[in-house]
């Protein structure tokens, strides 16, 4: 494989903020600090604070690959802590995304704005499951990510403002489809709008509106937010 496939692409536009604005929650949540994991008890703790996880997969520094959990010979499919992320593969199966669904990634070819290529794949699958973010747990010649799975964490919650950096920040990573981008993030949010030409109006929880202004091309040009008070 050289490049993402379509499906994943198409897949990473629609959940990538959403994705990111859980880490973002899961970030000001657990403490940056000496950290421990047991994964046979689906446990990882930093700073005293300690969340139930489960296992994506695997990236490997000098061989730049991507090993889903189910394929390690060191865990499989039926280990406590890879059987809550097997819908991903499930997810993969019925949309067509090989990056899903083939046991090891060949990420050499990346080239994007995230460190490397397994980023966007945590990112994405992450994104697809029911949590709240994941881990990148570093160890000798790589990192293990770990998805959050545990309701003490807060759920991210919809605030206008910081909108168009969110949405930049999605964008670079997965630039196929801005406008789907902003739509799954409200939708996400339960946030209505309506989509006209190159705007998509907003009514923001607890009154007032917003519009997202895309340019010819798709891009987000503008975004203004009223705020009721």
């Amino acid at each position: 494989m050289s490049g993402f496939s379509s499906a994943f692409e198409r897949l990473g536009a629609a959940l990538s903020a959403i994705a990111l604005q859980r880490q973002e929650t899961l970030a000001g949540y657990l403490p940056r600090a000496d950290w421990s994991a047991d994964l046979g008890a689906r446990t990882y703790t930093s700073g005293g604070v300690t969340v139930r996880v489960g296992l994506l997969g695997s990236y490997a520094a000098d061989e730049r690959t991507w090993l889903w959990g189910w394929a390690n010979r060191q865990f499989g499919p039926d280990h406590p802590a890879v059987v809550p992320t097997l819908a991903v593969r499930e997810l993969g199966e019925r949309l067509a995304i090989p990056e899903f669904t083939t046991p090891e990634l060949d990420l050499s070819w990346y080239r994007g704005p995230a460190a490397h290529g397994g980023e966007p794949i945590a990112l994405v699958a992450s994104g697809a499951l029911a949590g709240s973010g994941y881990i990148g747990a570093g160890y000798d010649g790589g990192s293990a990510y770990l998805q959050v799975d545990d309701p003490q964490v807060p759920e991210a919650a919809f605030d206008p403002i910081p909108v168009p950096a969110l949405l930049m920040s999605a964008v670079a990573l997965f630039p196929r489809d801005p406008r789907l981008t902003l739509t799954r993030l409200l939708s996400h949010h339960r946030v209505p709008f309506r989509q006209t030409g190159a705007v998509t109006e907003a009514r923001l929880p607890g009154g007032g509106t917003a519009r997202a202004i895309f340019d010819e091309h798709g891009r987000l040009k503008n975004w203004e937010a009223s705020l009721r008070v």
